[in-house]
């Protein structure tokens, strides 16, 4: 069976090169070694980490303590089966919605183990065993990435788990150690830490989400140690133990030693290219089963190849996948592209949420760029006086020279939505002057642009100091025009 394009993985970049490919009226199959399409993403990853996150702040009634107190609950005992089965619907209508989208557009799917029999055949093995052979003109690579788990941590699938055993069988331990704060360890162990259930949280370095600016991260750390979380930076891990009720000992370099119910490793992933078998089709892996592609095609070594997704490492995000998906089967087949946007959004699933896009204020302050910051605090917003939020703050950056926006970094609730005006007015050039002339609805919390961007212009040079500056500038040109005549001019 030969088709123009073979796609490996169905997750967020391997469905939406799929899709692209067969509006461009090419012959497309799917390859997905589940049962059911939807990847990692709809699986074990982004889908159900935010299901469970969100039917955690609803059952603990998380969004209404700010009135009613740290005690108040929507329900009192939660259980591991009342998190699963929201998480089982939200799951099934996801995969409906992408087999749908599959079937209208006619890309076919396959179920079944891929791996290269060459640069463009597949051999594909299906769960009874059977053996097909397949062959794409042009192939995408799009497998995604699965939990890392070093020999020295003793996982069992029932208390000392990684991230995708946590999300098969939800349960709610009496104590929870997190070993890695990324994205992933971060966004559970908050999460856990909301069912009021005891969190430590344990990482190597001494800081964590370098990637977001350093006054969102110091709130972030003074947020979770208030509630009682306990964050150790800077512990190395030595080994994990299993002490004689079964409970998880976590034995750090240093002597310390963290005994908790359960105990979630989730330290990094590793790209799942292992049994595609790369040596047969001239690609090679690195270290951590990623692939090197050109950044603007998505191309590997071999031509023909592209890959997309987490499988080719930073940033690993379902939306940035989806671009990439889409990029690659445009280049792939010749057809034109917009340039990529110069900046993207950031999302953490935290509680609270962050979400971030443009510059860090130390990346500012590294490309010596003249600027200003300014801050919003959620309760400074009429509608986060209706909520009862007690926290939240927005912080813009603009440069002083151009006035243009420079990034913007939110904490607190809804700010994975609301980073989204942020993301339009910095890919678009705008300034401070968007934001101080133009009317948000209210009562909104995205009136916090407002309120900060007043900030930031309370603090920056006034119009006539602009006029000032511009004259003494044009002021040389000025003269030689009055010394030479109007021809000059």
């Amino acid at each position: 069976m030969r088709y123009e394009l073979i796609v490996i993985g169905s997750g967020p970049a391997g469905r939406r090169a799929a899709i692209q490919a067969a509006k461009l009226g090419k012959s497309t199959l799917v390859i997905e070694n589940r049962y059911r399409v939807g990847g990692v993403s709809v699986h074990t990853g982004t889908i159900p980490s935010k299901t469970l996150r969100e039917t955690v702040l609803n059952l603990t009634g998380w969004r209404e303590r700010g009135f009613y107190g740290r005690a108040y609950r929507v329900k009192k005992d939660i259980e591991g089966k009342d998190l699963n089965a929201r998480l089982q619907m939200t799951l099934d209508h996801e995969i409906d919605v992408l087999e749908h989208q599959f079937t209208r557009n006619g890309v076919r799917t396959m179920e079944g183990t891929a791996r290269f029999r060459g640069p463009h055949e597949i051999e594909v093995t299906g769960p009874k065993g059977e053996v097909q052979l397949v062959e794409g003109e042009k192939i995408l690579i799009a497998v995604g990435t699965m939990p890392f788990r070093p020999t020295s941590i003793p996982f069992n699938g029932t208390n000392i788990l990684d991230s995708d055993d946590l999300i098969t069988e939800p349960a709610i331990p009496r104590s929870l150690t997190v070993i890695g704060a990324g994205v992933i360890g971060i966004e559970y162990a908050t999460i856990f830490s909301a069912l009021d259930v005891p969190v430590t949280l344990i990482e190597p370095r001494d800081t964590f989400l370098d990637f977001v600016d350093r006054e969102i991260i110091d709130d972030f750390v003074h947020q979770l140690r208030d509630r009682g979380m306990a964050i150790r930076l800077g512990a190395k891990l030595d080994r994990v133990e299993i002490d004689a009720k079964g409970w998880a000992v976590s034995i750090l370099e240093d002597g310390r030693r963290i005994r908790s119910e359960m105990l979630l490793y989730a330290a990094g992933r590793i790209g799942a290219t292992a049994a595609l078998q790369l040596d047969r089709c001239g690609l090679e892996a690195d270290s951590r089963g990623r692939l090197k592609v050109d950044p603007a095609s998505l191309q590997t070594s071999v031509p023909h190849i592209y890959a997309a997704g987490d499988v080719i490492g930073f940033p690993s995000l379902a939306s940035t996948s989806m671009e990439q998906g889409r990029i690659a089967a445009c280049h792939a087949f010749g057809a034109p592209m917009p340039p990529a946007p110069a900046y993207f959004p950031y999302g953490i699933y935290a509680v609270p949420e962050i979400s971030t896009v443009g510059l860090t204020e130390q990346e500012v302050r590294d490309r010596r760029i003249p600027y200003e910051c300014g801050i919003a605090r959620f309760r400074e917003t009429s509608r986060g006086h209706i909520m009862g939020t007690q926290s939240g703050m927005m912080k813009m950056i603009f440069a002083l020279e151009s006035r243009k926006l420079l990034g913007v970094h939110i904490i607190g609730e809804s700010a994975t939505e609301l980073i989204h005006i942020g993301q339009a007015v910095l890919n678009l050039g705008g300034t401070i002057d968007y934001f101080v002339e133009n009317t948000f609805n209210y009562p909104t919390l995205a009136e916090a642009y407002k309120i900060a961007a007043l900030d930031a212009w309370n603090r920056m040079p006034r119009c006539d100091d602009h006029m000032q500056s511009a004259l003494e500038l044009a002021l040389p040109e000025l003269q030689r025009i009055a010394v030479e005549g109007p021809r000059a001019a």
